[in-house]
């Protein structure tokens, strides 16, 4: 499966990092909005600079996450292309399970094999669902199958048999 709208391996890492930084920094944002204004004290404007203090504050932090989750994704999915040399499903699903692992490395072995477990699950849940979506909507690009022709209209010299008239069967 090739994903044709892609960078090159190389500057896949580049633009992932970046996609994942501006995923967690506007989610992040849209968080701690909502987040802020239910903490703050009563009163509208109080409320308002609340969640413009708690997205300045956290945002920033959480965007910063994502872009290194991202990023070390796409190093070891392109370094699994690299070694594999083939794009599947699978270089995705092992990328998500190493980058749980490595990720969670500092809270020792339980949390880095639990880390590691749900980041595999976790994308091979995404891929299942992506090449469930593929097969469901690939029906309305198939080619059509031709024309058949019908015998009831052809009649029976159509399929070399002999017309019932010319005496073989009286």
């Amino acid at each position: 499966m090739e994903e044709y709208a892609r960078e090159p391996c190389p500057f896949r890492i580049v633009d992932d990092c970046g996609g994942a930084f501006a995923m967690g920094c506007i989610g992040g944002g849209v968080f701690q909005a909502i987040k802020g204004f239910r903490n703050a004290p009563s009163g509208m404007s109080r409320r308002m600079l609340g969640s413009l203090s708690a997205i300045k504050t956290r945002s920033p932090v959480i965007a910063g996450n994502f872009a290194v989750w991202g990023g070390m994704f796409s190093t070891i999915d392109c370094t699994l292309v690299h070694f594999r040399k083939k794009e599947d499903p699978w270089n995705s699903i092992i990328s998500g399970f190493a980058t749980g692992g490595i990720l969670a490395a500092r809270n020792g072995v339980p949390a880095m094999a639990g880390s590691a477990i749900i980041g595999g699950v976790l994308l091979a849940l995404i891929e299942g669902v992506g090449i469930l979506f593929t097969r469901l909507s690939s029906e309305q690009f198939r080619n059509p199958l031709p024309p058949t022709e019908d015998p009831s209209v052809l009649g029976a010299a159509g399929f070399g048999q002999a017309q019932p008239n010319q005496g073989q069967y009286q």
